[in-house]
C-alpha cells in the first residue's frame, strides 16, 4: 500500500500543473478555440460581429512544441485572457482532411490549404485583418504570421500587436522594435 501511495504522489508530482485536453484528432483543445464549418468569410464575419480579430491555427497531431505553447504559455492568465477576449481562434491541422474554403472562394482540405498558404512548421498562427478583398487567400491577407512556438513574452507582445494595428504605423514601430521595446519595459518593472 505505501508503494502504491508513493507511487501515486509521484506522478502527480511530475504531471504537468495544467492538464490539456487532446482530442481524437491529436491537436490540443482549449475553450477559446472554436469549432467552425472552416468557411474563412463566415468565420471573419462572426468574429467582426464579436469584436474579435480572427486566427488561423495551424497544429499536428505530436507537435511538442504545440504541447509546450498549451502547457506553458497559453494557460498563463493574462495570455489566456487576452486571446478569449480579443480573437476568434479557428484551428487547423497542417495534415487535416477537413473542408476550408478559403477567402477568395477556393475550397480545399485543410492539408492543401496549408500547402497553398506555404505553412511547413506548427504551431504557425496566421493573424486576419477585419476586411479581405474577395480574390485574395488567407496567406496573401495575414496581417503578421507567427511561425512556431515562442515564451510567453514574445507571444502576448505578438497578440498585442495586431490587436492594436501596430503593422499599420508605417514602419514607426515594426514588430522586433515593439517587442524589444515591451522587453526592456518589462525588465523595468512595468507590466501593463
Amino acid at each position: 500500500m505505501k508503494h502504491l501511495l508513493a507511487a501515486t504522489l509521484a506522478l502527480l508530482l511530475i504531471s504537468p500543473a495544467h492538464a490539456v485536453e487532446v482530442g481524437d484528432d491529436g491537436l490540443h483543445k482549449t475553450d477559446w478555440m472554436r469549432d467552425t464549418f472552416k468557411d474563412l468569410r463566415e468565420d471573419l464575419a462572426e468574429a467582426n460581429e464579436e469584436g474579435k480579430r480572427l486566427v488561423l491555427f495551424f497544429e499536428q497531431r505530436g507537435c511538442i512544441y504545440c504541447t509546450k505553447m498549451h502547457t506553458e504559455v497559453f494557460p498563463r492568465p493574462e495570455i489566456d485572457s487576452y486571446i478569449r477576449e480579443n480573437y476568434f481562434v479557428v484551428q487547423l491541422n497542417l495534415h487535416g482532411d477537413t473542408e476550408v474554403t478559403d477567402f477568395d472562394g477556393k475550397a480545399l482540405s485543410e492539408k492543401d490549404a496549408a500547402r497553398r498558404w506555404n505553412v511547413m512548421f506548427t504551431p504557425t498562427i496566421m493573424f486576419m485583418p477585419e476586411e479581405v478583398p474577395e480574390d485574395e487567400t488567407a496567406a496573401q491577407a495575414a496581417v503578421a504570421v507567427m511561425p512556431g512556438a515562442f515564451g510567453p513574452g514574445t507571444t502576448i507582445d505578438m497578440f498585442t500587436w495586431v490587436n492594436e494595428k501596430r503593422y499599420e504605423l508605417d514602419g514607426e514601430e515594426d514588430f522586433q522594435r515593439y517587442h524589444a521595446r515591451r522587453i526592456q519595459e518589462r525588465d523595468n518593472g512595468r507590466t501593463d
